[in-house]
């Protein structure tokens, strides 16, 4: 019976357009490589154990993600890259699993991180401490500055439970620091998460960003990218003796 099936499979394809049957091939492969979401958290628990090498870290990232982030980790604001300096250790780690998994959508990410170097969960930790530890860019991109009253309003009163103040994120450092970001990368995802397009965001954040009005988007993006990163950081210590935040 199953022979037979296949039989007719292959004799139906065969009066497929050629673009058709190998277009259906690449999204089969697509999804034969995306990890399950339960194999990104079992990678991010394994890096999270792993101790920190911060100068490997920084060899990484400049031989592989300073073409696109800058030199400094700065990102790029006409291109809507995030600055990635300063940001949370836990954060990055987790995104870096994400990437590598294909559970969060970036064609770009997706093929740097199939280099086996990269795909490592010593690596992720090692470039994240790195990150983690760099200065805050000192200029990000910014709005027009014709919402960020609302924009202010909007994130004291429904968003710092989770971000906390100033939007540095949570005490457990899962949830990113959204201060000093650039505005052209949060606009960009607050559209995403909120149109369902960006799929290891969290179900509720999406429906909740779901109902934001243009000016609303643009005026938490625009507030969050003009919040100044603190001077003063508070750094915890990991088992193996790095500080982190």
């Amino acid at each position: 019976m199953i022979t037979a099936l296949a039989t007719v499979v292959r004799a139906r394809c065969a009066f497929l357009p050629c673009a058709l049957v190998l277009g259906a091939l690449m999204v089969l492969a697509q999804h034969a490589r995306a990890d399950s979401a339960e194999s990104v958290d079992e990678r991010t628990r394994q890096a999270l154990a792993r101790d920190v090498h911060v100068a490997r870290g920084a060899q990484v990232f400049k031989a592989h993600c300073a073409r696109c982030h800058g030199p400094q980790a700065g990102g790029d604001a006409e291109r809507a890259i995030p600055a990635l300096a300063g940001q949370r250790f836990n954060y990055l780690v987790r995104q870096l699993a994400n990437f590598a998994g294909e559970q969060r959508e970036s064609d770009t990410m997706h093929r740097v991180l199939r280099s086996p170097v990269l795909r490592s969960p010593q690596t992720w930790v090692d470039v994240a401490g790195y990150l983690n530890r760099r200065p805050s860019t000192p200029v990000v991109g910014t709005g027009d500055g014709r919402h960020v009253t609302l924009g202010a309003a909007i994130f004291h009163e429904q968003c710092l439970s989770c971000h906390s103040e100033g939007a540095r994120g949570d005490a457990d450092g899962f949830v990113p620091a959204l201060r000093h970001q650039h505005y052209g990368y949060l606009l960009a995802q607050i559209h995403r998460i909120g149109h369902g397009d960006r799929h290891n965001a969290d179900e509720n954040l999406a429906r909740f960003l779901a109902g934001f009005d243009e000016d609303e988007v643009e005026g938490v993006a625009d507030y969050l990218s003009r919040l100044e990163a603190p001077r003063e950081r508070r750094p915890t210590m990991r088992d193996d003796g790095t500080a982190v935040d």
